[in-house]
């Protein structure tokens, strides 16, 4: 049987940072156990190839929601990266930290040293590991016609989303370097492998987490049909994501105490919270078709994709080496608020003769088009996730709950206001030929909420599933990232947010691994 003092399940972004921070001294002897395999594939290093990830099941555990009612009964599409770098493998590699009012929301809830003050010094550390390159002047020229439309609109304009104040119109900055993606599994994992100290095991599926009464002691796991079993003579810790973290502990006996009776599973702890709280951004998209270029024109066309394919190849640049992800940015849709509440996403791509949630960035519409997106950056809404039996190898059942609160109904109508809004200014004007969704015909706000609830989708940050907070029945960990109620075992990913932050979630939760790892070893950041 083979002895480590700890054990990382899950080598996502979460995972590749504690790999690394956690064996960096020389003193403990770690093991990362993934799932999936390599990071070291084409379509995961060349950033536009994330839209071929997107429905590859070698590196996509590929879920499916139960049906959302809110959604008029869809059942949602959840890509999540089943690979070294988890879904930092297969995102659209936007880094934003949030919001710092956000962390101030979570300390305020009882989870104290998770304040902005406190996190800000592990966004900036993270950042010099993953933050990515300044793609703004290599962005689609129609990205300028996107910032006038926000100055149209009475949008400031800002460099860094990533700034004390993130509030404003700009270009994203994307995790590349050198014209690669910068995952965490290249940034922290790569550099650690190197390391006598860490074992990094692919295509190790956990199964189980194994307990000495209520103390964590190892995990089971199935590799190449064997089952394997090791064990942590510190502490278990799990980076699976908001999805499988959550799954692990059910499967284990964590969790609320009637479900796991009701699928068969003995119950080491009754923890109500675990699986609860799931929250999600959802947005929806505005596709216009436009008589000027695009980023379809060059995707479209095989005279388009060679050229693309050979100014990557001569120095990494041009459209391969981006994000469609371009232009965005953080606003107020309403007077009266003290933070953003929306992010608009611009991508001067289309794909509408498409199937439903698909991602061909390689084969747009042969017109030339766009599209706008908004997102509530805060939605109220919660969900849960629970397992469906006690077969590690059956996927959990995810309810989104989408659009269960007024609040979000009310959020989403405002976005897609506001899309109409930038739509209609002058900069905007002058290049769109006509709006192909929602389309004209679409004008009150009853009418705005059910094409929303026909075409709005997640924008793929689910978080809050093992929520970390002060309240041993609702809550999961404590501001340790300590599963309460058992020794020895730990949650550090995206699962232990209280809430949502504004903005995709990638950034946060290599900020929270961090901070976890600095937990687990006792140490603290001066500030």
């Amino acid at each position: 049987m083979m002895e480590f003092d700890y054990i990382v399940v899950g080598a996502g972004s979460a995972g590749c940072v504690l790999a690394d921070r956690l064996s960096e001294c020389g003193r403990f002897k770690v093991l990362l156990l993934e799932a999936g395999g390599s990071d070291r594939r084409f379509r995961i290093q060349v950033p536009i190839g994330y839209g071929m990830t997107f429905f590859d099941p070698d590196v996509n555990w590929m879920f499916r929601t139960e049906p959302d009612p809110g959604l008029v009964d869809r059942r949602g599409y959840w890509p999540r990266g089943k690979v070294l770098g988890g879904s930092g493998s297969i995102n659209a590699m936007v880094h934003v930290r949030g919001h710092r009012l956000d962390f101030d929301d979570w300390a305020a809830e009882g989870n104290s040293g998770w304040s902005a003050r406190d996190v800000w010094p592990y966004c900036e550390r993270a950042e010099r590991k993953v933050a990515g390159e300044d793609v703004s002047a290599a962005v689609h020229p129609l990205c300028d016609t996107f910032l006038a439309a926000g100055r149209d609109a009475g949008f400031a304009f800002n460099p860094d989303f990533n700034s004390a104040d993130p509030e404003g119109v700009g270009i994203y900055r994307i995790a590349t370097r050198d014209g690669f993606r910068l995952s965490a599994a290249r940034a922290y994992l790569r550099p650690a492998m190197r390391r006598r100290n860490l074992a990094v095991e692919t295509r190790a599926f956990a199964t189980r987490i194994e307990f000495d009464g209520r103390r964590a002691r190892g995990i089971e796991y199935l590799k190449g049909g064997t089952r394997r079993s090791a064990q942590a003579r510190r502490e278990v810790i799990l980076a699976a994501g908001s999805i499988n973290s959550p799954k692990l502990l059910q499967l284990s006996g964590v969790g609320p105490a009637d479900r796991l009776k009701a699928r068969g599973a003995d119950v080491v702890l009754d923890s109500p919270g675990v699986g609860r709280n799931l929250q999600d951004h959802l947005c929806i998209d505005h596709l216009y078709r436009a008589h000027v270029p695009t980023l379809n024109q060059t995707f479209g066309s095989w005279t388009g994709k060679i050229a693309a394919a050979l100014r990557y190849l001569f120095d990494r640049g041009g459209p391969m080496a981006l994000s469609v992800n371009q232009g965005g940015g953080f606003v107020r849709s309403r007077d009266g608020l003290d933070r953003p509440n929306m992010q608009l996403y611009f991508s001067p791509l289309s794909y509408t003769r498409t199937p439903p949630g698909k991602r061909p960035l390689m084969r747009p519409d042969p017109f030339p088009g766009f599209l706008l997106s908004a997102q509530p950056c805060r939605p109220t809404s919660r969900g849960h996730i629970e397992i469906a039996s006690t077969d590690p190898g059956a996927p959990p059942s995810i309810f989104p709950n989408s659009l269960s609160t007024e609040h979000d109904r009310q959020e989403m109508v405002e976005g897609a206001r506001l899309l109409r809004r930038l739509a209609d200014t002058p900069a905007f004007r002058a290049v769109i030929d006509a709006e192909m969704l929602p389309g004209r015909d679409v004008r009150s706000d009853e009418e705005h909420l059910a094409d929303i609830r026909r075409r709005g989708s997640t924008v793929f940050h689910p978080v809050g599933t093992c929520r970390m907070g002060p309240d041993p029945r609702a809550d999961v960990v404590d501001d340790s990232l300590r599963v309460k109620g058992i020794v020895g075992l730990r949650v550090i990913d995206a699962s232990i947010f209280p809430t949502v932050t504004s903005g995709n979630t990638n950034a946060p939760t290599i900020m929270v691994a961090e901070k976890g790892a600095d937990l687990v070893l006792g140490k603290s950041m001066s500030r």
